[in-house]
């Protein structure tokens, strides 16, 4: 391939010999290596070389080589000289989501920031020359490594190939590359594997086509739309794409209609909290799902921005349902990740990748926050070096103030190891322990909100008005409260990141009805205020549009 970039193939196993090359000598079966996809690769991704300038980069890292005339400013010339944050102890947030939620949730929020917390600083530069270890203001601000600043990689990393997987899919594993945001990594992955097409000027046989749920993530579907992509929608259900029944994942592709162009070859989905409906994808469907993207020779971009927030009652009612003589969460191969929060959380399309198939996307905008624009993405070797082809003359590397700042706060300061279990809560900085425990807060704070707002929904679900609908009741003290009318049917969650709120016709004094699409504003509050007031409220929306 263009500029020395190589793609693994996978030869045809040997049937009916003893000397299978896919088991090993103990008879357990052996890794295979990931299948090439060179296939789908766009015209300008198989022209693509990789930045000869770029290559050259690797040699500054070396103790003593020095470049004469790299175009690199002289760090003594860059304006800051250090950085500095309080950032928060991992333990901040409370892990789980208690029964006095609604009580407690205010408080929790509005305290949070008087509770401990640590001052980190990035110096102009570092003692350390390990480049895997050093965090400095020379290397984060300099021109430097496309596919991440080396410490922050290299923790991503470990996190996603030992705790995240913790049995590889196949030969070698995936690798990760960071890149500016999921949103980013998506754009690389469609300008991968896409052509754009022209409707006037290109055969309807050459359109290509993306595969998505029914209700999808807007900006992902527009990301793809310019580049004259065909959308294809897939039926989905409570709990996210159906396979079966009509306009499911194996209607639409065993029924392809090829006038409409190719049979599509790429899915994005969001599987977990999923934009908009909040379904979780099962694991049993997960494998039907990628059953029939083995059948169809599919690429699954798997975009997880919410992966890390599903509620706990939600992983132990999936586990329990498939896994019901095992206590934890464990991959294909039997490894549990070594925390029992990752464990209770439902496995990614990773874990079955024994084709390299996947592509995940994940993001530090629900960790960290959206400010930062950093994300990783995920796939084998071959597929992150076309990923980073495309960041060496376009994006480059994301913003080293951000990789600089969050690695030192998962890292702590130079010269610290990041082994897994960390000697002490109060550690310089968070390590893999932290970093865990952070991501089991969020989830334990966002559930409290979610229970303060389905509270409170619940509650008030027997609220309503009662006055004319002549237009001439334009005072508050016109209106009055109609107890025991209920204005919606309301569903607490039931696993999945979402409640159901339906609307209701709600009847008055003079046999007339409010129509539900005038019963669509919800007032939702966090204080004791009386019925009266809400009342007021919800009247005075009405009346400001024009729903009087």
């Amino acid at each position: 391939m263009a500029g020395g970039v190589t793609d693994t193939h996978v030869p045809a196993p040997i049937q009916g010999k003893d000397d299978d090359p896919w088991r090993s000598k103990t008879g357990k079966p052996k890794l295979r290596p990931p299948r090439n996809f060179s296939h789908y690769y766009s015209f300008a991704t198989k022209n693509r070389q990789g930045s000869s300038v770029k290559e050259f980069y690797k040699y500054f890292a070396i103790p003593g080589i020095h470049n004469l005339a790299g175009g690199l400013p002289h760090v003594s010339y860059f304006p800051f000289d250090s950085l500095e944050a309080t950032v928060a102890f991992p333990h901040r947030l409370p892990r789980e989501s208690s029964s006095h939620g609604l009580q407690n949730s205010g408080r929790i929020a509005s305290t949070a920031t008087s509770l401990p917390s640590r001052k980190v600083t990035i110096p102009k530069e570092s003692d350390t020359s390990d480049v895997l270890r050093k965090v400095d203001l020379a290397t984060a601000l300099q021109y430097g490594a496309i596919d991440g600043y080396p410490p922050l990689r290299l923790f991503i990393r470990q996190f996603v190939r030992e705790n995240l997987l913790p049995s590889l899919p196949y030969e070698g594993g995936p690798e990760v590359i960071l890149t500016c945001g999921a949103t980013d990594g998506l754009s690389k992955t469609i300008e991968i594997f896409t052509d754009v097409w022209v409707e006037d000027r290109d055969r309807i046989g050459e359109r290509q086509g993306l595969l998505c749920e029914e209700f999808a993530y807007m900006n992902a579907i527009q990301t793809a739309q310019p580049r004259g992509i065909n959308i294809v929608p897939v039926v989905v259900d409570s709990q996210g794409m159906r396979v079966e029944g009509k306009g499911g994942l194996a209607d639409v592709l065993d029924n392809w209609d090829f006038s409409r162009g190719r049979r599509p070859h790429l899915m994005y989905t969001v599987t977990l909290g999923q934009n908009p409906t909040g379904s979780v994808l099962p694991f049993d469907r997960r494998r039907e799902i990628y059953a029939f993207c083995q059948k169809y020779d599919i690429i699954i971009v798997e975009d997880e921005p919410y992966w890390h927030l599903q509620y706990l009652s939600k992983g132990i009612a999936e586990h329990t349902k498939f896994h019901p003589d095992d206590d934890s969460n464990r991959d294909l191969h039997g490894q549990r990740s070594g925390y029992p929060f990752l464990d209770s959380l439902v496995r990614s399309y990773l874990s079955m990748d024994t084709d390299g198939r996947v592509v995940r996307l994940d993001t530090f905008s629900k960790i960290i926050a959206p400010g930062c624009r950093l994300g990783w993405l995920t796939a084998q070797p071959s597929i992150v070096r076309r990923v980073l082809q495309i960041s060496e003359t376009s994006t480059q590397n994301p913003s080293g103030f951000v990789q600089s700042m969050v690695a030192q706060m998962i890292m702590g300061d130079q010269g610290d190891d990041i082994n897994r279990k960390s000697r002490a809560s109060n550690s310089p900085g968070w390590r893999m322990d932290g970093w865990v425990r952070w991501l089991e807060g969020l989830r334990g704070g966002y559930e409290k909100r979610m229970r303060t707002m389905c509270t409170i929904l619940d509650e008030g679900k027997f609220s309503a008005i009662q006055g004319s609908i002549s237009g001439d009741a334009l005072e508050l003290d016109e209106w009055e409260v109609v107890q025991n009318a209920q204005m919606f049917d309301f569903e607490w969650p039931g696993g999945d990141l979402s409640s159901r709120v339906s609307e209701r016709s709600v009847e008055i004094s003079d046999e007339k009805a409010i129509p539900p699409h005038c019963c669509s504003w919800l007032v939702i509050c966090t204080n004791g205020s009386s019925e009266r007031s809400r009342v007021a409220v919800y009247a005075s929306v009405l009346r400001a549009n024009g729903r009087t």
